[in-house]
């Protein structure tokens, strides 16, 4: 029987003449698979497309206008940032970007404060964590900034025991050293002040050529404005370089700009009276910026100091080399010596000989160094050369030897120069803390006082000058009438506090509430008083400020100097009565005044002689502390009055919980 293929053409099947013989079942299969065919064909057709004339009119696209303009304007505004940024950074030293960083941080820090300073905040713990945050906020700001922004910092660190424990704790960091800028930047600097190369200006080699000088790339200290580098010009004399970092001539307009602003804002929003003295600090920040103004600052007080016999040949004032000079490159004499808080140096004992003094002594020449150990240097370190020579023989062999000099002897120095700044010459340093005074030692034995960085000083017109030192002499006295009298012709409302802050002791006595009072509180009741504390803070320095037109704006900086050379005593073991000598010299200088008239200085030579008996009652206090604390039985002087004093304060809502100069 044939088999027949199950292929077979379905066009033949449906043929009128096919007569092919084909099993029903092989026939039921062909008939299922037709019907399956001829329905896939009209499912096919369901899907072709219409024709074109049976299809509606074409409609034009849809269109985002809005859309499309927010997305270029998205574009433009960041071209336009970036371009911005570019050219600030470029030609700025980033000026904007850092004002803008501070606004915006003003404005939160401003929130902040008033949405949360009461005596439950809202959005904070306590009144202790708000100034917590904010003061991490406000360092963070000024070290990122840097630059000028540093140099406010510190200047707040100084004044921050007025402020928050908080605020105390976290600017203690301010005093570390600012990043050095690279070698670059320096010699870009020294060629746009001078018009040639370091080599040409100085006279120096950096390969060790012979007849040339030295000079070390790497700076030896860092400060927030400038840095200094040592050098040994050809012919012999050693000078510290002082060279201003590059970017702040770009930023300190706008730095300054920034804080005027700032203040402004506050003032307005907090009512704390403190715009109207900002025209007079910017103005002296300005200054400290200008090295020929610090050239002319030290060469006017070299010359006070060289015409006063009671401090010639105890303090110096370091030589400035005018033609190595320009306003942001300053030359002057190298110093060797030890700073003021190395206390442990100072006092150990001296290991030389007998009759000489420590290296550079009332600037004798110093050593040069050898010439194989820098050429030594310059090949083994080129760009971390350290060139100057240790010149610590004077430490003994086993480098343990100090300079063997009296602390008192030092601190009677520092403050008699500082008393007869203010109240004799009437030109005041404002910053003399330790980093900036160095101690030599005479052949005598004695202490030689070294003041360096002399860019801020406040001058004091002869007028307010003899009013201060009266306001002084007042003071020590209680001559409340004549106190009164002076401070009511300064603007100050409240001459009690006004006196406690210039003694940095209180004139008048307070409720002496104490943290064991306190701990009997609830929290509520202790959160309560600590607002009502602060509030009393503001208040008092609406006090002492009272009318802003008749405020003498030095006193901002002769307050500053005060509480640093207090500070300083108070860190060497108050080895002197600060107090008896500052007096001293403020009723001494009314008789020595050059710009007093003869009967005038005779009628206060009178009245210095009687007040010489007065003091002596300040000695018994002095000297009753110094055997207290020979015994254990206490601290110095200083303390004494800074434990007096934050009894005192804490009436103002302010707590004094730390040294000047802690951290």
């Amino acid at each position: 029987m044939l088999q027949y293929s199950s292929r077979i053409c379905l066009r033949c099947l449906s043929s009128p003449g096919a007569s092919l013989s084909i099993p029903l079942r092989q026939v039921s299969i062909l008939e299922t698979t037709s019907r399956s065919f001829h329905k896939s064909r009209q499912r096919l057709a369901s899907f072709a497309p219409p024709p074109p004339e049976s299809l509606p009119k074409a409609s034009p696209p849809k269109i985002y206008p809005r859309t499309r303009r927010w997305t270029r304007r998205l574009v433009y505004t960041a071209i336009g940032i970036g371009a911005l940024y570019g050219l600030d950074r470029q030609f700025y030293a980033s000026s904007l970007l850092r004002s803008t960083r501070t606004f915006a941080l003003g404005l939160i820090v401003a929130t902040d404060y008033k949405i949360n300073f009461r005596a439950n905040p809202p959005l904070a713990e306590s009144i202790e964590a708000l100034h917590a945050r904010n003061a991490q906020r406000l360092f963070e700001l000024l070290r990122t900034n840097g630059g000028l922004y540093l140099k406010i910092g510190q200047a707040i660190a100084m004044q921050s025991a007025i402020l928050p424990p908080e605020f105390q704790k976290m600017f203690q960091k301010m005093f570390d050293d600012a990043p050095q800028n690279s070698w670059k930047d320096v010699e870009k600097v020294i060629k746009e002040d001078f018009g040639k190369s370091p080599e040409e200006v100085f006279g120096i080699s950096f390969t060790g050529d012979s007849g040339s000088g030295l000079m070390e790339r790497k700076a030896r200290a860092s400060a927030s404005v400038a840095q200094v580098h040592w050098a040994r010009l050809r012919d012999g004399r050693e000078v510290a370089i002082k060279i201003q970092k590059r970017e702040i001539a770009q930023q300190v307009g706008w730095d300054l700009w920034t804080f005027k602003v700032v203040t402004w804002i506050y003032t307005k929003i907090f009512d704390i009276p403190l715009y109207s003295l900002v025209p007079y600090i910017t103005e002296r920040l300005l200054l400290e910026t200008d090295f020929e103004n610090e050239a002319d600052n030290s060469e006017r007080m070299a010359e006070f100091v060289a015409n006063e016999p009671r401090l010639r040949g105890r303090v110096y004032i370091p030589k400035v080399y005018r033609e190595l000079s320009s306003k942001r490159v300053m030359t002057a004499e190298w110093i060797e010596g030890v700073r003021l808080w190395d206390k442990e140096t100072l006092t150990r004992p001296w290991e030389g000989s007998r009759r000489q003094g420590s290296p550079g002594c009332k600037g004798a020449p110093l050593d040069p160094p050898k010439t194989e150990e820098v050429q030594r240097t310059l090949q083994d370190h080129p760009l971390d050369e350290k060139l100057k020579p240790e010149r610590d023989w004077w430490k003994g062999k086993d480098g343990q030897g100090g300079l063997g000099v009296s602390l008192k002897d030092v601190m009677t120095t520092m403050v008699d120069l500082f008393s007869a700044q203010m109240f004799l010459w009437g030109s005041v340093h404002a910053d003399p803390h330790p980093g900036n005074i160095f101690i030599r030692r005479l052949p005598s034995g004695k202490p030689e006082l070294v003041l360096i960085d002399h860019g801020l000083y406040i001058q004091m017109k002869p007028e307010f000058r003899h009013q201060y030192s009266l306001f002084w002499k007042s003071l020590m006295t209680f001559d409340n009438k004549t106190l009164g009298e002076i401070v009511k012709g300064w603007g100050i409302n409240n001459a009690d506090i006004f006196a406690s802050a210039t003694l940095m002791r209180p004139y008048t006595g307070g409720d002496h509430t104490t943290s064991e009072e306190l701990s009997k509180l609830s929290k509520k009741e202790r959160d309560q008083r600590h607002y009502e504390m602060q509030q009393k803070m503001r208040k008092g320095i609406r006090e002492i400020l009272g009318d802003e037109k008749k405020w003498p704006q030095e006193l901002i900086f002769i307050g500053r100097n005060l509480r640093i050379v207090q500070g300083n005593n108070q860190f060497l073991g108050s080895p002197v009565n600060r107090i008896r000598i500052t007096g001293y010299w403020a009723s001494r200088s009314l008789v020595d005044s050059p710009d007093l008239s003869f009967s005038e200085k005779l009628k206060n030579y009178g009245r210095h002689i009687i007040f010489n008996l007065v003091l002596l009652s300040s000695d018994a206090v002095f000297y009753g502390s110094k055997i207290r604390q020979f015994f254990g039985m206490g601290g110095g002087m200083e303390d004494e009055i800074e434990n007096q004093m934050r009894h005192m304060a804490k009436d103002f809502g302010v707590e004094l919980n730390h040294g000047v100069f802690d951290g």
